[in-house]
C-alpha cells in the first residue's frame, strides 16, 4: 500500500491534469463511439481510428465507418453500432444532458447504445468527467485481486456483479483516501506505463 501511495504522490498531478480534460470534454458524440471500438481492443487503436472518423467528418457525411476501424477487433459489428449510434444521438444526447445521477445515465446507455455494456458506458462515463463509477476493465480487475478487495476475477461481469465490485473499489478508495476515478488512472498507468483515456 505504501508503494501505491507513494505512486499515486507522484502521479497525482498528471492524474488531475487528465480528469480536468475530461470534464472539459463536450465532444459527446465521438466519445461514445470510442467506447464502441475499445472492447477487445487497445485504447490507443482505438483513438486512431476516432480520429480517422473525425477527419472524414463522419458524425455529418454520409460515411460508411468499416473501412476506417479495420484495426479494431469485430469492427463489421463495430461499425454497424457506429451507425446505429449515429441515428439515434439526439435521443442519446437529449438523456446526457438530462441525467442527474451517473448511475441512472448509465443504465440508460447500456439499454440504448449498442454495443454497451456496464464497462463501456462507466469508460464514457469517466471520459465525460463524472465520478464514482469504476470501470472494471482487465487491468482494473487484476489491481484490485492484488490489494485483495476481490478474491478472484471474474470469468464474466453480470450487472450485479459489476456493482458489487464497483462498490468495493469505492470503499477501498475511500478507505486509503484515494478518489476512484484517481485510482483508475493510477492502475491503468502502472499497467500500460501511461495516463491515457
Amino acid at each position: 500500500m505504501k508503494i501505491l501511495k507513494e505512486d499515486y504522490k507522484n502521479k497525482k498531478e498528471e492524474i488531475l491534469d487528465r480528469l480536468k480534460e475530461f470534464e472539459n470534454n463536450k465532444d459527446y458524440f465521438y466519445e461514445l463511439c470510442f467506447c464502441i471500438l475499445t472492447p477487445q481492443s487497445s485504447a490507443k487503436t482505438a483513438w486512431e481510428c476516432i480520429k480517422k472518423l473525425k477527419k472524414a467528418d463522419f458524425k455529418n457525411n454520409d460515411v460508411n465507418p468499416q473501412s476506417y476501424i479495420k484495426p479494431i477487433r469485430f469492427y463489421k459489428n463495430k461499425s454497424r453500432y457506429l451507425l446505429e449510434l449515429k441515428n439515434n444521438y439526439s435521443l442519446v444526447l437529449k438523456n446526457i444532458k438530462q441525467a442527474q445521477y451517473p448511475k441512472q445515465l448509465r443504465e440508460f446507455l447500456v439499454n440504448n447504445v449498442k454495443g454497451y455494456g456496464y464497462k463501456e458506458a462507466s469508460h464514457f462515463l469517466r471520459n465525460i468527467g463524472h465520478k464514482d463509477v469504476a470501470i472494471l476493465d482487465r487491468h482494473i480487475l487484476k489491481n484490485l485481486k492484488k490489494y485483495k478487495i476481490i478474491k478472484e476475477i471474474p470469468d464474466s461481469l453480470t450487472p450485479k456483479k459489476y456493482c458489487e465490485i464497483e462498490d468495493k473499489f469505492l470503499d477501498f478508495s475511500r478507505k486509503i483516501n484515494i478518489p476512484m476515478d484517481h485510482l483508475d488512472l493510477l492502475f491503468w498507468s502502472q499497467e500500460t506505463g501511461e495516463i491515457f483515456k
